[in-house]
């Protein structure tokens, strides 16, 4: 199948979770019935895949279109993630409610599920009530023992760094990081292509099932980074139209937030396919064969080889590589 590239939007896949709400109708997106914590946007997992809503690939799955066009559109670096599917996935979170307290292992973790990956991640917040906040971290001096003792106590959180938040924040989560979104944030995710999660502390509520969800204590113990893992967060408000402020920069993923202010010529290059995010505004994507309108919520993968674009409008955007 020859076809020239283009810009992809997706359609998300939605997930309910005990702690999701209605938060991502704000996008304009069908969000089905639900608490819907979860809208994978660029996803080609096992358990989610999103599909195209436009050109030539509309109806396709993400997984489907990597198997037809293959290293030219996704990069000589974003082509491979490990595990032979699309290096990452992209997610828009409506935390309605906590999280579980948790942590993800990283790639070489004895204990991975078959065909898994590691999980380091970033969270940009698109939206924080007033008295939002994220759990981030441990406190100064914590080793694994203290939280041994601590969990065995029912007070892990004496443990835990709380960290305020605002629209705009940006944090940094390698594998190894204790973490965990709390009420009133909503957040875009850029992750590495995996769906394993260790969970610490759940509240001792009941899952959507009626029952507790499972915990893993002894991989959660095993892959906390006690000494730190580089955990950093990033005050974006230095962020100025017309230039790229770095927010992340991992193995796995750059990501860079930018404001655009009427035309911005940019162009893909041979090694990786560009992710782009509209956070808030609205504009266009423009190519050297077309346009396509953007709006916030949106999600367009941009092939490698796409070559010179332009971004118009009045926007806030996340771009998104594999560097």
């Amino acid at each position: 199948m020859n076809v020239q590239p283009y810009p992809l939007h997706f359609k998300p896949e939605f997930k309910e979770r005990v702690w999701g709400g209605r938060a991502l109708e704000k996008f304009g997106f069908d969000v089905p019935a639900g608490a819907i914590g979860e809208g994978w946007m660029i996803a080609d997992h096992p358990n989610g895949v999103s599909h195209v809503t436009n050109g030539p690939f509309a109806g396709k799955g993400l997984d489907e279109i990597r198997e037809t066009v293959g290293e030219a559109w996704f990069g000589t670096k974003g082509g491979a993630s490990g595990n032979g599917r699309f290096p990452l996935l992209v997610k828009l979170l409506d935390c309605n409610d906590d999280l579980s307290i948790q942590v993800h292992p990283n790639d070489t973790y004895a204990g991975l599920p078959q065909g898994e990956l590691g999980k380091t991640e970033m969270w940009y917040v698109l939206d924080a009530k007033p008295d939002a906040k994220i759990i981030y971290g441990l406190q100064p001096g914590v080793s694994r023992e203290a939280m041994a003792k601590a969990i065995a106590e029912n007070r892990i959180m004496d443990c835990l760094q709380e960290v305020p938040v605002r629209a705009g924040d940006a944090f940094y989560i390698p594998a190894g990081t204790v973490h965990a979104l709390c009420a009133g944030v909503v957040v875009a995710e850029i992750q590495q292509n995996s769906d394993t999660t260790y969970r610490l502390y759940d509240y001792n509520r009941p899952g959507l099932d009626g029952k507790p969800r499972e915990l893993h204590i002894e991989d959660s113990l095993n892959v906390t980074a006690y000494e730190g893992a580089g955990a950093e967060r990033m005050d974006t408000s230095a962020a100025v139209p017309g230039e790229w402020l770095t927010l992340a920069k991992s193995p796995y993923f750059k990501t860079d937030k930018g404001i655009v202010r009427g035309p911005w010529s940019l162009s893909t290059t041979p090694d990786s396919f560009v992710i782009v995010i509209v956070c808030e505004g609205s504009g266009t994507i423009g190519w050297e064969s077309g346009l396509v309108d953007a709006k916030a919520g949106d999600c367009f993968l941009l092939p490698a080889n796409l070559g010179g674009y332009t971004l118009d409008g009045s926007m806030t955007v996340l771009r998104s590589l594999v560097p």
